[in-house]
């Protein structure tokens, strides 16, 4: 379907939408219904940056929603205004990572004055994952799932704090920023450890936050283990900690067959993703004769 009749009506709109905003800021425009203009002019930013969106002319729906998210803010709309900064970054988010992330921050602003955490930490996420994926910026990533973590731990919300703080654990680990890691693996450990529903995936977090002190220091992980085995004693009997056992035994004889052997069977039965097996192999590497593979 050809939506090139779509951008040009849209373009008319936005030519429409800013005479209105002119017109209203006039002396005779401002005492001849000033604030009904640019209610019109929002309205028509609105639907021009819907008609940009179905040509796929992503910036000028963006550009036009942040228009409409400016002027609802000077009608004192905040609501209106963050919900409109929300629609622009979305739009942004498909030709200008940095942008999208602008008007997301615009929009957080305005949710948290409003006292809305968790729609403000719903929109830190989204900014988290533009810095993932399409910036590759790790560490502002990492920080705003942090803030999106505290964002809801003060709603009470800790499922979604949890994961929020999984995502940090994860990526503290792979830029070596072992202590933080750990931490996070051991506070999302305990705080589910004692759920019903949720302590079977404490002993994941238990073996993540093990590798992680592994890495660092061989005795280090020894005495994590027996500090992990009498919290929770159902780590005792995971496949997890037996594992680590047989590692912890390789290291210590420096022997990268027995090492490399016990993961390997490990894998059989439970597939190592990305994440482990870059942690597995910082630790054999600092056996001596290491290869640098778990093959």
């Amino acid at each position: 379907m050809d939506n090139s009749g779509k951008e040009k009506e849209a373009m008319q709109l936005m030519a429409e939408a800013d005479k209105k905003v002119k017109n209203s800021g006039s002396f005779l425009g401002g005492m001849f219904g000033g604030n009904h203009k640019v209610e019109d002019a929002c309205e028509m930013y609105a639907r021009a940056a819907n008609m940009f969106k179905m040509a796929k002319n992503w910036s000028a729906a963006g550009n036009a929603f942040c228009q409409a998210a400016r002027l609802h803010m000077q009608l004192q709309n905040k609501l209106d205004s963050a919900t409109s900064f929300v629609d622009a970054g979305n739009a942004y988010k498909k030709a200008d990572p940095q942008e999208a992330i602008n008007c997301l921050n615009q929009a957080i602003d305005i949710y948290t004055d409003m006292g809305r955490f968790t729609i403000a930490a719903k929109h830190h996420i989204t900014i988290a994952e533009v810095y993932e994926s399409e910036l590759v910026d790790i560490e502002k990533g990492i920080a705003h799932y942090e803030q999106a973590a505290d964002y809801y731990k003060g709603e009470e919300s800790n499922s979604s704090a949890n994961k929020c703080l999984l995502k940090v654990g994860h990526y503290s680990a792979q830029l070596e920023q072992y202590p933080k890691a750990i931490e996070i693996y051991e506070q999302v450990a305990m705080n589910t450890m004692d759920n019903p529903l949720l302590k079977y995936n404490a002993k994941e977090y238990f073996f993540k936050a093990s590798l992680c002190h592994f890495i660092v220091d061989e005795l280090n992980a020894k005495l994590a283990l027996e500090r992990y085995e009498e919290m929770f004693p159902a780590f005792s009997d995971s496949r997890e900690l037996k594992l680590l056992k047989k590692l912890l035994e390789a290291h210590e004889e420096q022997n990268c067959e027995a090492f490399t052997e016990a993961v390997k069977d490990f894998d059989s039965v439970s597939r190592l993703d990305q994440w482990l097996t870059t942690m597995l192999l910082r630790i054999k590497k600092t056996i001596q004769g290491d290869a640098g593979d778990l093959k």
